[in-house]
């Protein structure tokens, strides 16, 4: 079941609840009400006919009917039913006068009539001088009647009945009960389509965010986005937090495509970088292998070409792994660190790459938050380039700014075209222009160990007027002593 169709149930359902207790109270009120009014009437006439019975029982000119010899129904009381208040009595209700014992003494009309019903119980409260109500089948005809006592001389003497008909207040109930059967039914109707429409149009918003998961379920288009327009109440808030999150997927999902793309890239690129020195090593272990044997000058050649290759290979290996546990980033220590001694022993051990080049220093003090073989990692990545790329001196200086640590490497070699800036830290890539040997991870090396420091790197370079690359990292306020 849809929760559309469980909440137009439940609206309908409810409002079916409200108007069956609406129509029960109505009803109820309505049967007692018209009760109450036949009573009202019935209490009027029986005081009237009291107060008549009163009078002619206390009458000179006669007194009550006495039944006649033989156990004959008794004759109307003619004066009784003379007078016109007795007339009009008559004209609204049943009228009957019984003697103590619940025999016809008196009625308006001529002829002789039956007595209304009148139970044990009821006779028994009226000798006991309590009125008593009842309702029962009279001639086919449900009656309502009062039975009261009379008194004279302080005697119980007469039961004064008086009656009306239950037909008309029936029928009135019957009616109202079929118009609130009715009117119910086709208001619940009504109710169920209303709560039907209002309901698909509270839950459209949701229809479509089921949609729009569909789609990039099906497709894998997570630019999609929740096309809703309305008031900010949950329903928006739904839809607004559904938009964020596809946002964020999209660009999780593009980060992992990126990814996956680089791995691509990456395990091709060393297979490609293995490939040469292991041909080579492989060419040359079958020339050792050949008979007759080469000669020995020979031999020694292709040793020393194989062992070059080796070194080439280990080198490779050692930059992979260093990649990799660069990639891995929680192996970085951080510590506060002295920037100024650790850059100093990077431009040391450069030096001794190549004793003819000059590496100018200008030094400032600063601390930063950092772990010191990855700095020097950097640095030493940094001075190998510009060695490899250039051939005049090299200028590296550190400034200590206000909130930060300025690295720079300086060359004055034939510098970068500015279309393959975008590329430099890029894995594997290199200037098919250039002869100079390497394999195009040490920047995104260092790149990566910079990121794992917190820190910023760039490259500003022009064809023939060198390059410089800028290290930026945080600085703390309060350094310790030099190491």
């Amino acid at each position: 079941m849809s929760i559309r169709l469980r909440l137009t149930l439940l609206y309908t359902v409810i409002l079916a609840l409200t108007l069956l207790l609406f129509g029960a109270a109505l009803y109820t009120s309505q049967a007692r009400g018209t009760l109450d009014a036949l009573k009202a009437e019935l209490l009027h006439s029986s005081d009237a006919t009291v107060q008549m019975v009163l009078r002619f029982s206390h009458s000179p000119q006669g007194s009550p009917p006495v039944p006649p010899p033989g156990g004959e129904r008794p004759v109307p009381l003619q004066e009784l039913a003379a007078e016109p208040a007795f007339q009009q009595l008559r004209e609204r209700e049943i009228v009957r006068i019984l003697d103590s014992e619940g025999e016809l003494v008196a009625t308006p009309f001529a002829a002789a009539s039956e007595p209304l019903p009148l139970s044990s119980e009821g006779l028994a409260a009226l000798r006991a001088q309590q009125p008593w109500w009842e309702i029962a089948a009279w001639e086919e005809t449900r009656l309502l009647i009062y039975n009261r006592p009379v008194m004279v001389d302080g005697q119980f003497s007469y039961i004064v009945q008086t009656a009306r008909p239950l037909t008309e207040r029936e029928n009135s109930l019957r009616t109202l009960s079929r118009t609130l059967l009715i009117a119910g039914g086709v208001m619940t109707l009504i109710a169920f389509g209303i709560g039907w429409v209002l309901a698909g149009a509270a839950l459209r918003p949701i229809h479509r965010i089921t949609q729009t998961a569909q789609a990039i379920g099906r497709e894998s288009d997570f630019s999609r986005r929740v096309d809703y327009v309305g008031p900010e109440d949950e329903v928006g808030l739904l839809a607004t937090t559904f938009n964020a999150m596809l946002a964020r997927l999209e660009e999780a999902y593009q980060r992992v495509s990126q990814t996956l793309r680089l791995q691509r890239d990456f395990v091709a690129d060393v297979s490609h970088e293995l490939r040469t020195p292991l041909t080579t090593i492989h060419g040359n272990l079958a020339l050792l292998q050949r008979t007759p044997p080469l000669p020995a000058n020979e031999q020694r050649e292709i040793l020393a070409d194989a062992e070059a290759e080796s070194e080439r290979m280990i080198r490779l290996v050692n930059n992979l792994l260093l990649l990799a546990r660069a990639d891995a980033g929680p192996a970085l220590k951080e510590a506060p660190l002295a920037v100024a001694p650790v850059v100093m022993a990077a431009c040391r051990q450069a030096r001794q790459l190549d004793r003819q080049r000059e590496i100018v220093e200008s030094i400032e003090n600063a601390t930063i938050l950092g772990d010191r073989d990855a700095l020097k990692q950097i640095v030493l990545i940094l001075l190998d380039n510009a060695l490899k790329h250039s051939q005049g001196p090299i200028a590296v200086t550190v400034t200590a700014e206000a909130a930060s640590v300025l690295l720079e490497v300086r060359d004055g070699g034939p510098g970068i075209a500015p279309e393959l800036l975008p590329h430099v830290f890029d894995r594997f890539y290199r200037d098919a222009a250039t002869e100079v040997a390497g394999f195009g991870l040490g920047l995104p090396i260092a790149r990566t160990l910079v990121e794992g420091l917190h820190g910023v790197i760039t490259i500003a370079s022009r064809p023939e007027e060198g390059s410089t690359v800028r290290v930026r990292l945080p600085r703390l306020e309060e350094s310790p002593a030099d190491d």
